[in-house]
């Protein structure tokens, strides 16, 4: 992201009112704000209310991993992150056919590769865990997906690589001796950490509270997942290791999410990547179109991001499952330029706001960014 004092300066004059279409596309451009999607949010989506999934009454859809790109770009987002699993046979090894046609199409839709995450949760042999598991020979074939997910990633052309453990963890109490996985998991991602480094990409883990696991994931909150990564980068030296932040997570928990933007910078823990979308707190991962929560809190985030100097790319990760997914992907992009744009505002009063933050008075900080969130 580029926020120049001349480009503050004409926010209001360039950009009043709400934007869409080639004003929303021209504010992107200026500010250089890199907007992704998840390839899932353009695939077809199932829960455990509707398995078979809620588009698959229609013959004409297409859930291929190339009609999801197809999507991406027709939702006008630039960007896309993978899953691993796309580009693997049913043995769990590279199949280059599948390389070559996810390269093919992002260079016929103009579409760039941002992430690639790794996914040790859909198939059941991961039930009881992916590189926590008890047994040591599926948590050793858990690592050689995830460290085979990292050469994908370099292959397919992205700048990072993520886990997020969602077999990982416990259901009950007394399930897991806690501090065992816990010590299998730094050890993963050390391992991890060492090849993505070796090869030129970031790392970074997402944590979660839960779902699908009903107790706690090994790592629950960001707060965590900030120790972890802390401790590989002392392991690997650098900082190399970082965390992706899901705004839809931290709402589970009902945790500031801005604030671990600041813990981050404070800590020196990287943000590798961010997942945009919006849930309601203490919920579960709703994964809804983003924008359509609390503003306040979300603004503060996107502000929060800006003045930390975050300059990745920003992920829907959504699961819009009643809608249809090019609208549900463009609404949140369009929804985020706007609301992005209000924490530009913000930014650009930073100094005032800064004077007001250093008194604790909350009347005062209202004061400077009232006439711009309501």
């Amino acid at each position: 992201m580029r926020a120049t004092e001349e480009g503050l300066k004409n926010l209001h004059r360039r950009y009043r009112g709400y934007l869409k279409g080639a004003r929303l596309d021209a504010f992107f451009e200026e500010f250089e704000i890199k907007f992704a999607a998840g390839h899932w949010c353009a695939g077809d989506f199932a829960d455990r209310f509707a398995p078979v999934g809620y588009n698959s009454d229609d013959p004409t859809f297409d859930s291929g991993i190339v009609s999801q790109i197809e999507r991406v770009a027709l939702a006008g987002i630039e960007g896309i992150e993978f899953h691993e699993a796309v580009f693997i046979d049913d043995k769990y090894k590279k199949d280059p056919a599948k390389v070559e046609m996810v390269r093919e199409a992002l260079e016929k839709y103009d579409v760039t590769p941002t992430n690639m995450n790794t996914n040790l949760f859909t198939d059941p042999r991961w039930k009881l865990g992916g590189v926590t598991n008890a047994n040591r020979s599926i948590r050793l074939a858990a690592l050689r997906v995830a460290l085979q997910g990292v050469e994908i990633a370099k292959e397919v052309g992205c700048k990072s690589v993520s886990l997020w453990p969602g077999s990982d963890g416990w259901d009950y109490n007394f399930q897991v001796n806690y501090g065992e996985i816990f010590r299998r998991f730094l050890d993963a991602c050390v391992k991890i950490n060492t090849k993505a480094k070796k090869l030129g990409l970031g790392f970074g883990i997402e944590a979660k509270l839960h779902e699908p696991r009903e107790g706690n994931m090994v790592v629950a909150t960001t707060h965590k997942a900030m120790l972890v990564a802390k401790y590989v980068n002392e392991k690997c030296g650098g900082r190399n290791m970082g965390v992706c932040i899901d705004y839809g997570h931290e709402q589970m928990y009902c945790n500031e999410p801005a604030d671990n933007l600041y813990v981050g910078k404070v800590l020196g823990v990287p943000i590798v990547n961010f997942h945009v979308n919006n849930a309601k707190t203490h919920s579960n991962d709703e994964d809804r179109v983003t924008g359509t929560g609390d503003n306040w809190r979300f603004v503060d985030f996107c502000y929060a991001a800006i003045d930390t100097g975050y300059d990745g790319w920003f992920g829907e990760d959504q699961f819009t499952y009643r809608m249809e997914p090019v609208k549900a992907m463009s609404l949140s992009r369009e929804l985020f330029g706007n609301l992005m744009k209000k924490a530009l505002l913000v930014y650009a009063k930073r100094d005032r706001l800064r004077e007001a933050q250093a008194t604790g008075d909350a009347g005062r900080t209202i004061d400077v960014v009232k006439d711009i969130l309501v």
